[in-house]
């Protein structure tokens, strides 16, 4: 068998993890590179050995091909892994790896260049006879021009695009220009080709994928399909395998196709053919990733494979050792993506700094992430914290699994879409099947509703309770501490009075808490007139057991930097603070900054960069007008003004990095 020495990870975060896990199975030496912000990531650590190749911008770092070269021969790496995103589908990176006589784990360049752009990919899915929806590309004026024989809804897609950036579905002329200045420009800053193109949008589809996997010697297989059909603003967030739409007559037929495709473009590595499936089980061929997925582990944990392993061992000159007739689908497995973004407010990304971060365990259960701790998840990144997969003999027995480990991950400190994730498998049209990459748009106010529901009508006590034992107790934590019986809080000089009155807000509203005795473990509290008997069971870091009138309950719990106070209980997260607890106020500025709302001051809702501004100083601008764009995690923030006035001042140009502390645009009212 031919085995790399030393590769090189042209990536980050929980991808750069996984590709050297499976390096280190085949005991292959790993180099990382890392900006300066990610020195004290989880895949440094992990790493042979490491290497700072800038402070911020991407592409000073991992968009800067002639540094990673350059890291990857002082290292003395025989190949470079591009995991995906970044560079992962730049032919230009392939290019630079061949001059350098570096091996480059992934498809050839010929395959990248034409199945990287969207456009030239059509044309060849076409010569070959594989069905395609719709579209039409050129330059602005000719797509405009020819859109109007196609139907709307339209999807405004990047040519070199992919992981879901780079799209807007339009239903109308007046939306389309717009969409395509904003897409492109985009396009532009991610994939460094502000090349679009419009397809027609076929509404109440699916969005299916084959897994694909290719030699240097003509072999090709295919790894069946992955669902992924539900997803947020084009972007997957639930995936699983087996798809429980398919027949096996479409999935044989999808799966031959994908192959097909391969082998018609010579294909050498890890790669996706992605489809759009109809209601009446019709496939159109919709784009290829020339990568490995974000989603691959849930083909892995069903068909008993490491993709990334197989990846390497092609690229280091070996037969493939997967045969199609030896796969075959085993159970069923199901992906969460879990973001830091704000579910509640339109899935606004959440920087910030965790204040606690613990991942499920259990037989099936497998998360993917570049964290192990408490860590900032940086503005400038994707939002994606972590994958969370689980495999089980079936589809019930999977969401069943998928739901209890989301009741164990918990991230306090920044906002997730885990408590989304939470309800969106308890869906009724989830758990039936009855979905489309419609569903979240479809379904997003039932499910908020039923979160923010849940939330109201659980009974108070609970989380105020397991706030307050966890906080007035937390001396006892060392790693893992069974409540000492001995131990009484009230024995502490000077600090605790006979009665001890508490004022807590929960989620905004203010309980003034009565303490008025503790016996050993025991604790009785008075809250509106009433009385409750709580005994701690055990307590550790982030976690409590405890009872509550006999009735046993188990909570997670911290507190943050600026006195906020998370609970996690039974799925639900709320906010609490302690009125009687003085903060220091210079520690309230945090890496994600607070969105100020404020009529006549415009801030950024978080930290990023300004792409575009739309108006000058002195220009009358309507209520909802567009003011300026701010890009963050990956996604463009449109910041509109919230009334008619006038522009006073501009304090930011194209280009500036801002936080949400410094007000970016000033307003004055039109009399003023």
């Amino acid at each position: 068998m031919k085995i790399f020495k030393k590769i090189l990870i042209a990536n980050r975060g929980e991808i750069a993890v996984r590709i050297i896990k499976s390096a280190n199975r085949l005991g292959i030496r790993t180099v990382a590179i890392y900006s300066e912000v990610d020195k004290n990531a989880l895949f440094i650590s992990m790493a042979d050995e490491s290497y700072c190749i800038g402070k911020l911008e991407l592409s000073e770092t991992y968009l800067n091909i002639y540094r990673i070269i350059e890291v990857a021969k002082t290292a003395g790496c025989c190949a470079i892994h591009p995991g995906y995103g970044f560079l992962a589908e730049n032919p230009e990176l392939v290019l630079a790896c061949e001059r350098a006589g570096i091996t480059f784990i992934g498809p050839k360049s010929h395959a990248l260049k034409l199945m990287g752009n969207k456009i030239e990919s059509r044309n060849f899915i076409r010569k070959i006879g594989i069905p395609l929806v719709d579209a039409t590309s050129g330059n602005n004026e000719k797509i405009i021009e020819e859109s109007r024989n196609i139907t709307f809804p339209l999807l405004v897609k990047a040519a070199a695009g992919g992981g879901g950036k780079g799209m807007r579905i339009v239903h109308n002329d007046k939306e389309l220009e717009e969409a395509i200045e904003s897409t492109s420009r985009e396009a532009k800053s991610y994939f460094g080709d502000g090349t679009v193109y419009v397809e027609k949008y076929l509404e109440g589809s699916r969005h299916i994928e084959i897994q694909i996997i290719g030699d240097n010697f003509g072999n090709v297989v295919h790894l069946f399909e992955r669902e992924c059909s539900i997803q947020r603003r084009y972007q997957k967030i639930i995936e699983e395998s087996p798809s429980p739409t398919l027949n096996e007559e479409v999935r044989k037929k999808m799966g031959e196709a994908a192959v097909s495709i391969g082998k018609a473009i010579s294909y050498n590595s890890a790669g996706t053919i992605e489809f759009l499936v109809d209601k009446e089980l019709n496939y159109y061929f919709l784009e290829m990733n020339t990568r490995i997925q974000v989603e691959h582990p849930i083909t892995e944990m069903v068909t008993d494979t490491d993709i990334v392993k197989e990846q390497i061992l092609v690229a280091a000159g070996n037969k493939l050792s997967l045969k199609q007739e030896e796969l075959k689908q085993n159970g069923h497995a199901i992906e969460c993506r879990i973001y830091a973004e704000d579910p509640l407010n339109n899935f606004l990304p959440s920087p910030g700094k965790m204040s606690l971060y613990i991942e499920p365990e259990g037989v099936g259960v497998r998360v993917d992430s570049g964290n192990e701790k408490e860590t900032t998840i940086q503005s400038i990144f994707d939002p994606m914290i972590s994958k969370l997969i689980v495999w089980a003999e079936d589809r019930m027995l999977a969401r069943e699994k998928m739901i209890n480990a989301l009741k164990q991950y918990i991230i306090h400190g920044i906002s997730t879409n885990i408590p989304f994730l939470f309800k969106l498998l308890q869906h009724d049209a989830y758990s039936l099947n009855k979905i489309s990459t419609k569903f979240c748009d479809e379904h997003i106010n039932d499910i908020i509703s039923v979160i923010n529901k849940e939330k109201e009508t659980k009974a108070y006590y609970i989380p105020l309770l397991a706030f307050l034992l966890f906080d007035l107790n937390k001396g006892l934590i060392k790693e893992e501490t069974k409540f000492k019986k001995d131990y009484n809080v009230w024995e502490k000089i000077g600090y605790w009075r006979d009665v001890m009155e508490i004022n807590v807000y929960l989620e905004e509203k203010f309980y003034s808490v009565l303490i008025k005795k503790i016996s050993k473990a025991l604790c009785e509290f008075e809250i509106c007139n009433e009385k409750f008997i709580s005994t701690i069971k055990a307590i550790s870091k982030g976690k409590i057991e405890f009872t509550i009138n006999d009735f046993y309950y188990t909570a997670f719990v911290s507190v943050d930097t600026k006195g906020n106070a998370y609970v996690t209980q039974d799925g639900s997260v709320y906010l609490l603070n302690r009125k009687d607890v003085l903060i220091n106020e210079d520690i309230f500025s945090s890496s994600a900054g607070e969105f100020k709302k404020d009529e006549k001051r415009i801030f950024s809702p978080m930290p990023g960069k300004v792409v575009k501004i739309s108006v000058n100083e002195g220009d009358r601008v309507r209520s909802g007008d567009l003011l300026l764009v701010v890009e963050a995690m990956k996604m463009e923030n449109n910041i509109a003004s919230p009334k008619d006035a006038v522009i006073d001042t501009i304090n930011v140009s194209t280009g500036d990095m801002v936080d949400g502390n410094k007000p970016l645009i000033i307003l004055k009212d039109n009399k003023d």
